[in-house]
């Protein structure tokens, strides 16, 4: 069957860079970084002691402060994002807009791990009658969806796919796929993360995944430089509305991009380490897809986690997928500056993907001073500064444990 064209109408963001779209934009195009010391709990036991806080973020501006003290933190950034990105789409001034049509794709990665971490503390000191009756719909992974649709009256498909790093990025597509073959109109669909707590970062600080560079936060994540060391824990929100194309040229909405393909794979490797097979299927998978050639794409949001083995292995899959035409990629990493949102940063990397292609402009990979040639890291990073240039096709990149992949493709309108 002819598969319907699938458009970007609203963005919606929370960040360690900003908690609107705007915000995050400036500073990331400023190479500003988001990442500090933990301020959330006191990591000082911890080998890594910095992260990328969401700060200054006010739940109450989107809903009560009762109904927020009823859900983990990674809900109020996935409703923030979702309802910024409905606003930025004009939904509710659509008088028309049929409801039974319109669904919900926002997922996570952990989802809830505070308000489990924090009620089995308190189950150990007080018994089992300090479990709150809303813990587990308060930690639940796909009350995300849940709380948008109840918020909105959208009554189209709502649920959360849950695929560790690449969760945003397989949420985004497997929702234009509902669109695409005719079970919704409008989409709201991105990822959520808000891990950052003792056992989130104990877990990965125990698998020695993350940076010690605690004594200057804002260079510890330097993707594809020789110094870097792993990678920083960020913690927000990445929302699209996605739109069916006729259906958005209806009603006026300003549209940002077109997404042309999603790619999907498995690596079928290992439970943490990557391999360059995996990502460069994936990739393949969506530039098929979209029904492009290799080099028709100018523009690959990476990956990018700042760790050595993922790093050098992006670069590899990239060469696999476009053979020498990589070498005229520009490939940048967002994560120099927001640090790793976990299952929220296939969402807000797809926004920085859009409007890299909307406003025709790479944000800089910060950071990056020594290039580790010698790893094989020996592409167009665009080391520091922000570049414009002209961006008609961006790829946006994720890979997560347990070997999956996620590509998508943005094209320019």
């Amino acid at each position: 069957m002819s598969k319907r064209r699938v458009v970007v109408t609203g963005l919606g963001h929370i960040s360690p860079v900003g908690n609107d779209v705007a915000t995050g934009w400036a500073n990331l195009l400023a190479g500003k970084s988001g990442i500090g010391k933990v301020t959330r709990f006191d990591a000082s036991e911890l080998n890594c002691q910095i992260a990328g806080e969401v700060k200054d973020f006010d739940i109450s501006a989107y809903i009560s402060p009762k109904e927020a003290r009823r859900s983990d933190l990674f809900i109020h950034y996935g409703i923030a994002a979702a309802l910024q990105a409905v606003a930025d789409a004009g939904l509710d001034d659509v008088a028309d807009l049929d409801k039974t049509r319109v669904g919900v794709n926002i997922g996570s990665g952990i989802g809830g791990l505070p308000l489990i971490e924090d009620t089995g503390v308190a189950v150990q000191q007080g018994g089992a009658r300090k479990i709150g009756p809303f813990f587990i719909p308060g930690s639940l992974i796909n009350l995300i969806a849940g709380h948008v649709s109840i918020l909105k009256g959208y009554q189209g498909p709502s649920y959360g796919i849950v695929s560790a790093c690449t969760t945003g990025a397989h949420c985004i597509g497997d929702a234009a796929r509902m669109i695409q073959y005719g079970d919704a109109d409008v989409m709201v669909a991105g990822g959520a993360e808000g891990a950052i707590s003792k056992l989130g970062m104990g877990g990965f600080a125990a698998m020695k995944a993350l940076s010690t560079r605690n004594d200057d936060p804002e260079t510890a994540s330097r993707p594809w430089d020789k110094g870097r060391d792993g990678f920083v824990m960020g913690e927000g929100a990445g929302v699209l509305v996605l739109e069916e194309y006729e259906h958005a040229v209806k009603r006026g909405a300003r549209i940002y991009a077109e997404l042309i393909g999603f790619g999907m794979s498995s690596d079928a490797h290992h439970i943490t380490a990557p391999s360059a097979e995996g990502p460069a299927r994936g990739v393949q998978n969506a530039l098929r897809d979209a029904r492009i050639n290799p080099d028709q794409v100018q523009y690959v949001n990476a990956h990018g986690t700042s760790t050595p083995l993922g790093d050098a292995n992006e670069t590899n899959a990239l060469k696999i997928a476009f053979g020498d035409y990589a070498k005229k990629l520009v490939v940048n990493s967002t994560k120099s500056m927001t640090g790793h949102l976990l299952g929220g940063a296939g969402g807000v990397e797809a926004i920085y993907s859009i409007l890299a292609v909307y406003n025709q402009v790479s944000p800089p990979t910060i950071n990056l001073h020594e290039q580790d040639v010698e790893s094989g890291c020996d592409l167009d990073y665009v080391a520091n500064t922000a570049r414009d240039m002209k961006i008609d096709i961006a790829i946006s990149n994720s890979f997560g444990f347990g070997g999956t992949n996620g590509t998508l493709v943005f094209k320019r309108m």
